[in-house]
């Protein structure tokens, strides 16, 4: 018996043939997939992650046992399903390809929504808003130097892989080593469809957000109240922060996306998500020109211009970044629903 074919029985071995088919003996079609990234404590009934508002909110009754992933997968039992694929790049990677091989569900033309918090660059966003991304960008796969021994003559240590020293253009990515994974263009259209359907979204304000953004004196944007935008995203296991990888962030997502992108937000985890759905796509299993991002800022990615990023990394997020968490929901839940049915760009 080959591998592939032992993976497949296994699957099936695993769930009653009620549960795995759909009605006419086959997977069910999905339609729309909303991809959360993490949750607090229950998935219903407490202080809600990014997964809670889908199965409370939209609602999510139906209920399936996921062993590929952290959480059982929720759908609304009329085409669109949840999956909480936990939190890193490995996990959201692991996750979704669990899903694209589970054969209970057929995801090979659905929608990919992915909706959560993120760190916002003070330059660009706000607390509470919520960027659609055009571009993903990785930003694990890379040299680093310690701190303490980065060249005077170098704005921070984090190189190109299979390059000598930062690279400022792509032109100086020649002779780097070529990875397929770091770089995920977004159909263009589709995000600029989801942007005009929800451009005008009410987003939620608190005294304790507009504290804390008037300490970024400096930063225009960073005190604005609350709204939507489109604005890329770059995604890393590790939390980084501080002014000067914030610098680092900006360079890095213009050199591998070009100079049209625009670093927004910093995540954990949509690199990973994209290189799964690009690979089910490879299979068939997937449509990864179907895909969006919205991340919506529960922090900023470096401090004001008077604290220490040792403060700031480690600061509470205003409200325990719940504002942001709605403003997830809020944003992404109609683009759901208008995919749902039917209605595409």
């Amino acid at each position: 018996m080959t591998r592939p074919t032992f993976f497949v029985l296994a699957w099936l071995l695993l769930f009653p043939a009620s549960v795995a088919m759909g009605a006419e003996g086959s997977a069910a079609k999905v339609d729309v997939v909303v991809v959360a990234m993490f949750e607090r404590g229950e998935i219903e009934g407490d202080e809600p992650g990014e997964f809670q508002h889908w199965i409370e909110r939209y609602p999510m009754a139906e209920q399936w046992d996921f062993p590929g992933g952290p959480y059982p997968i929720r759908g609304d039992g009329n085409g669109v399903i949840a999956i909480c694929v936990g939190g890193g790049v490995i996990n959201a990677a692991a996750s979704i390809m669990a899903l694209g091989f589970d054969p209970r569900f057929d995801v090979s033309e659905a929608y990919w929504v992915v909706a959560g918090i993120a760190g916002g660059d003070p330059a660009d966003a706000s607390l509470g808003s919520a960027f659609w991304a055009r571009h993903v960008v990785d930003g694990d796969l890379l040299y680093e130097i310690d701190a303490r021994e980065i060249p005077d003559d170098w704005p921070y240590g984090l190189i190109p892989l299979g390059t000598k020293r930062p690279a400022s253009s792509p032109r100086d990515l020649t002779g780097s080593w070529s990875l397929d994974s770091m770089h995920f263009p977004l159909d263009q259209t589709l995000v600029d469809w989801a942007y005009e359907k929800t451009k005008d979204t009410s987003l939620g304000d608190t005294p304790a957000m507009r504290e804390f953004r008037q300490q970024f004196s400096s930063h225009e944007a960073a005190r604005r109240p609350p709204f939507v935008g489109v604005g890329d995203t770059l995604s890393s296991s590790t939390y980084w922060h501080g002014a000067l990888l914030n610098q680092w962030a900006n360079d890095w997502v213009s050199l591998y996306a070009g100079e049209g992108a625009n670093f927004v937000t910093t995540n954990m985890e949509d690199s990973g998500t994209l290189t799964a759905i690009e690979r089910l796509d490879n299979l068939s299993r997937a449509d990864a020109s179907r895909v969006l991002v919205l991340r919506t800022v529960s922090n900023y990615s470096m401090p004001p211009s008077d604290r220490r990023a040792t403060w700031s990394v480690t600061a509470p997020y205003p409200d325990r970044g719940l504002p942001a968490l709605d403003a997830a929901y809020r944003v992404a839940e109609p683009v759901v629903r208008a995919l749902a049915s039917g209605e595409t760009p």
